[in-house]
């Protein structure tokens, strides 16, 4: 009996303290590298380009009624950056709205993407873009990291 109740009060202790949340830790630009994710950043944007829409009708060759009744995504490439250095952002869907140039925002669970050898940062569905205060951010655009062309290579043991 006496074991019963020490496993409950052990359990109860164990969910109390995984229920506090932890802090979120800020990084700056210039600390991205390629295949890395839960970036938290406070940015602000440069320049925001839409990219042309694609067709969402058919993939791989398999047409679906489901897909064709689809918008095609809004899909939007923004420059942004901190004093360290800027990047390229993936903007999608409703995020493209809150891209605009000269607005502050803070981008929460940041992933970075490999697009044609370079680092594009993209929040998906398990992150967070918010507009926050505007910032008096001067942005170091000359410190690209989307510029730097990354190579796979295998190496032999």
């Amino acid at each position: 009996m006496a074991t019963t109740a020490t496993l409950a009060t052990a359990a109860a202790t164990s969910t109390a303290t995984t229920s506090e949340k932890k802090k979120p830790v800020f990084v700056k630009v210039e600390s991205l590298k390629p295949g890395t994710h839960g970036h938290n950043l406070t940015v602000k944007v440069v320049e925001s380009n839409t990219v042309k829409a694609t067709g969402g009708g058919s993939r791989g060759g398999r047409v679906s009624a489901s897909l064709n009744s689809r918008s095609p995504p809004r899909i939007s490439e923004c420059l942004i950056g901190d004093e360290t250095g800027c990047i390229l952002f993936t903007a999608r869907n409703e995020q493209v709205d809150l891209m605009k140039p000269g607005a502050t925002v803070i981008l929460r669970n940041a992933k970075i993407d490999m697009f044609k050898g370079s680092m594009r940062l993209a929040v998906d569905k398990w992150g967070r873009v918010e507009v926050t205060e505007p910032a008096d951010i001067a942005v170091n655009d000359q410190n690209n990291l989307s510029l730097v062309e990354y190579e796979l290579v295998n190496v032999d043991e």
